[in-house]
C-alpha cells in the first residue's frame, strides 16, 4: 500500500510541475471545487453520525458514545465502592486489634 501511495505522490508531483496544471491551480474556480471536492467525506460522515443520533434519539436507544460514557461511570463507581469496602475492612481490622 505505500508503494501505491509513493507512486501517487510522484505522478502527483509531475503533474504539478506541468505548465498546464499549474496554470489551471491558479484558477479560483478550479480550486474551489477542489477544496469542495475534498471536503465531501468530512461532510458525508458529519451529516451521517447527526442521521444516526437523531434516529437513536427518536426510538429512545442509547448511543455508541453514551454506552461508553455510561460504562466509564460504572467502573468509576465500582473502583470506589472497592476503594470504601477496603478502607471499611482496614477500619474493622484496627477495632478488633484494640479490643483484643
Amino acid at each position: 500500500m505505500s508503494s501505491l501511495k509513493k507512486t501517487l505522490m510522484k505522478q502527483g508531483m509531475k503533474l504539478m510541475t506541468d505548465p498546464r496544471v499549474m496554470k489551471l491551480m491558479q484558477d479560483e474556480r478550479v480550486m474551489k471545487a477542489l477544496m469542495t471536492a475534498m471536503s465531501v467525506p468530512g461532510k458525508v460522515q458529519s451529516f451521517t453520525s447527526e442521521q444516526v443520533q437523531s434516529l437513536a434519539k427518536a426510538m429512545a436507544l442509547a448511543t455508541e458514545d453514551e454506552v461508553k460514557d455510561l460504562k466509564r461511570t460504572v467502573r468509576r463507581l465500582e473502583e470506589e465502592m472497592a476503594r470504601i469496602e477496603r478502607q471499611g475492612e482496614a477500619a474493622d481490622g484496627s477495632k478488633k486489634k484494640k479490643r483484643e
